[in-house]
């Protein structure tokens, strides 16, 4: 992992401007940064993002992608993994599509082609390397994309509203609506001024607006609230001692429920964390008094880390009941940061998540043209900055057209709000690009009462102080492999047996190798395509058949938690809108026979199949035979001569000192040689390795056009020429010692078309149809963080949307949204 900004110097000098006592360390105690740096030595985060063409889709579209993959809390793209998994899967949790992607230097492409017959409803994209399921699906990349239907149901669409990407804070969706509050830091203290965050919940997972009085067990009223953003908000007061704490509540539907407070305690700590300025923390501790008694000289700690590093670490004086520090935000990598308070002897106490807005990227885009007409060709110019340098990186740009695709901006993916927020918590988070879009005031306290609802478990204190590390049940996967176990038909392990990996469409492609001392065998650093087909072969040490092969096989991630039965209801205003431009686009490719539509056929019986053989002289035409045995038929018999080898694998034919006779009329047959008639003893004479093919005629039908040297059938033999295919695989593919095996490869990539008005092929009347106008995944600033692309609009009048994301070489994330009118 990358220390380069954690040290030197990170770990702290806390500002001199500390009040009363919390004491700047060089050397964050010992024990907490050992246990957290064996933690993040073992497990490394890793965290995906893709980014999407589009809002959501309609049947016969194609989800187009672009796959970022960081490591490390400063988001460098990854050199763990090698490998991403991409999953489409419906409301239920089924998997309907599943991709692998070969990742070069963190970044991958792809595409899911959605045939026109899928339901609609909304789906779920779930992206993940191997070494990710470590940490369990709640840290996937999960999105939600409604998928519609302008064929089958156009008026409904099934939602996913009241299925979440992953559980709601309470963990699981609940019947009626909840309110549930969150005393800052974990505790209540008894005399202590506390921040008391709060959120409500509907039936449906998603956040409901609240209001309520708190009163106490005489009855009267201490404090007021009133959600704020999504259900949520924060209300102070302080508990008094002997004294219980209810809240009446209003939801906005009119429903009133009743709802208890946490219980005050009597001892214990007060954690308070506030924006002291824009460019500093204000952290306040405050120990209750019943504990000051018992521990007078205590000293805390406080540890602020983010991804298993420290980046801040502080102890207090002996004897101070209250005591304040101001802690630069500079001290931290952008995203979530988990301050957590100590005891001398290392127990935790209290914990705040704050989470640390740093500037990112700044990118600009520019048009050679002010004005944008119909048809037109566009260049755009990309400029990224890093602060005041010029930032290299890699990008994905995606057009489309708003009038055609609304879009709510809030309810986006987003690229700073997966890597940088929902990537670190458990609880599902409702519209998280809202707290990016809107730079101000009450989007970043809306920000904080998140952080004061929802929690952070990466990993669980207790276990990491006591060297109870969780096993790294999944490894990090470079490259594809195929491994398995060797044993004998009663289950022992064979060591040294040789293995052999063979590909049957290009038998040419063979690998060996040996198990080890417990069966096992691994071919890796492999890749191949989607759709392989392979052969593995194994034999002991002594060239023994009798052995049993099994491969090692990885179920699927479990669905995320929270998922449930869909609902239907009428699609929204925005789906409408693109439902009406799905369907012309639809009607329009059905009448020129593009695009990934299923055509409706009646009924094919397929009665034979035909052989199609090249140099063939059959006056039928290649192939249109009785039987026909290929060379690969012939490659594993062995014999001195060919008859022997035929004798008795073709129908109706008998071999007689090696001259073929019919069984029909006990005659001699005709035999053919690469057009040249040969008299039947010369058939011995042909060595069977130079066959391509041997072509039988008995039937009437086929001899007829022969005449009368026909009368008892004909053999037709074509030899090899060196332009044959002869590479497939055609020994057993079952049987001792023998096991065929379709793993899953790397997505063959396809390119995203983008027609060129210029050139008098295109269908214009087609390509103004297009949704997504243009989607490039692969733009890359230079040394100067310039980058440029070109493209067409298409023929409608209206406002293009441009979103370009990206992340630089260090790991800065970078978004920009443009926007130009065609007229």
């Amino acid at each position: 992992m990358a220390f380069k900004k954690f040290f030197p110097g990170v770990l702290l000098v806390a500002c001199a401007a500390a009040i009363l006592g919390f004491v700047a360390i060089d050397d964050p105690i010992g024990k907490i940064q050992q246990q957290l740096a064996k933690w993040a030595d073992t497990n490394p985060v890793e965290k995906a993002y893709l980014h999407l063409d589009k809002p959501y889709y309609a049947a016969g579209d194609d989800i187009w992608f672009k796959a970022y993959v960081t490591s490390d809390s400063y988001h460098e793209l990854t050199t763990l993994s090698g490998v991403l998994n991409v999953d489409l899967t419906d409301a239920t949790g089924t998997i309907k599509q599943s991709l692998k992607l070969q990742l070069d230097k963190g970044t991958a492409a792809g595409d899911f082609a959605l045939p026109d017959t899928l339901h609609a409803g909304v789906y779920h994209l779930r992206a993940y390397t191997n070494y990710m399921r470590n940490a369990g699906s709640e840290y996937f990349f999960d999105t939600e994309i409604s998928i519609i239907n302008t064929i089958s149901n156009a008026n409904t669409v099934t939602t996913g509203k009241s299925i979440p990407a992953k559980a709601v804070p309470s963990g699981a969706i609940v019947a009626n609506p909840s309110l549930q509050f969150f005393p800052e830091g974990g505790s209540m203290i008894v005399g202590l001024d506390c921040n008391m965050a709060f959120k409500a919940i509907g039936p449906t997972g998603l956040g409901l607006d609240v209001s309520g009085i708190v009163s106490n067990n005489q009855g009267k009223q201490v404090a007021t609230f009133k959600s704020g953003h999504l259900g949520m908000g924060v209300f102070r007061f302080v508990p008094m001692p002997s004294e219980t704490y209810t809240a009446a509540i209003t939801y906005a539907d009119g429903t009133k429920a009743t709802v208890s407070l946490p219980h005050a305690s009597e001892t214990g700590y007060a954690l308070a964390i506030t924006d002291a300025d824009a460019q500093n923390l204000s952290v306040k501790i405050t120990t209750a008094r019943a504990t000051m008694q018992q521990y007078p000289n205590r000293v805390l700690s406080l540890v602020g880390q983010s991804a298993g590093k420290v980046y801040y670490a502080g102890r207090s004086t002996p004897g101070s009941r209250e005591f304040t520090a101001i802690v630069p935000k500079s001290k931290f990598p952008a995203g979530i940061v988990q301050f957590t308070l100590f005891t001398d002897s290392g127990e935790p106490l209290n914990e705040r998540l704050v989470f640390i807005n740093r500037p990112q990227l700044k990118l600009s885009l520019a048009a050679d043209k002010l004005t944008s007409a119909p048809q037109q060709k566009v260049k755009l110019n990309l400029n990224a900055l890093s602060g005041d340098k010029p930032a290299l990186g890699s990008f994905s740009v995606s057009v489309i057209d708003e009038s055609r695709v609304p879009v709510n901006e809030d309810s986006e993916n987003n690229i700073l709000a997966s890597l940088l927020l929902t990537s670190d918590l458990k609880g599902y988070i409702e519209k998280p690009a809202y707290y990016f879009n809107h730079p101000g005031d009450k989007a970043r306290t809306d920000l904080d009462v998140l952080m004061l609802t929802q929690g952070y478990r990466r990993f669980e204190w207790k276990s990491i102080m006591q060297d109870k590390f969780a096993p790294v049940a999944f490894q990090p996967e470079t490259a594809l492999q195929v491994s398995g176990t060797i044993t004998t038909p009663g289950g022992k392990p064979v060591a040294n047996a040789k293995v052999q990996l063979i590909d049957i469409d290009n038998a040419t492609y063979q690998i060996d190798t040996l198990t080890d001392a417990h069966g096992r065998f691994a071919f890796t650093g492999l890749a191949f395509e989607d759709s392989i087909r392979l052969i593995i072969q194994a034999r002991t040490e002594k060239n023994k058949r009798d052995v049993v092969i099994t491969f090692d096989s990885i179920a699927p991630p479990a669905t995320i938690a929270g998922h449930a039965a869909p609902i239907l209801v009428s699609i929204s205003d925005s789906l409408s809108v693109y439902a009406t431009s799905s369907k012309q686009l639809y009607d329009m490719q059905r009448r020129y026979g593009v695009g990934n539509h299923v055509i409706s056929l009646r009924e094919v019986i397929i009665r034979e199949k035909k052989i199609a053989l090249k140099h063939s002289a059959n006056l039928n035409g290649p192939g249109n035979a009785d039987q026909v045995l290929l060379a690969k038929d012939l490659r594993n018999y062995g014999c001195a001569f060919l008859s022997d080898c035929l004798q008795g694998r073709l129908l109706g034919v008998i071999f007689r000192n090696g001259i073929p006779y019919s069984t029909r009329g006990f005659g001699p047959m005709q035999v053919i040689l690469d057009g040249m008639y040969v008299d039947g003893s010369f058939l011995n004479s042909i060595n069977y390795n130079d066959i391509a093919a041997i072509e039988v005629l008995r039937s009437g039908f086929s001899t007829s056009i022969y005449g009368g040297r026909a009368a008892n059938g004909v053999i037709v033999i074509t030899t090899k020429r060196g332009d044959e295919n002869d590479n497939t695989y055609d020994g057993p593919v079952a049987g001792r010692g023998i096991k065929p095996y379709y793993p899953k490869g790397y997505l063959k990539a396809r390119t995203f078309y983008s027609p060129q008005y210029d050139q008098p092929k295109v269908n214009k009347q087609l390509a103004d149809l297009r949704s997504t106008i243009y989607w490039n995944p692969f733009v890359i600033t230079d040394a100067q963080g310039k980058a440029s692309f070109e493209y067409f609009n298409a023929g409608g009048k209206g406002t293009y949307r441009v979103v370009i994301e990206g992340i630089d070489t260090d790991g800065n994330l970078g978004r920009q949204v443009y926007r130009y009118k065609v007229e």
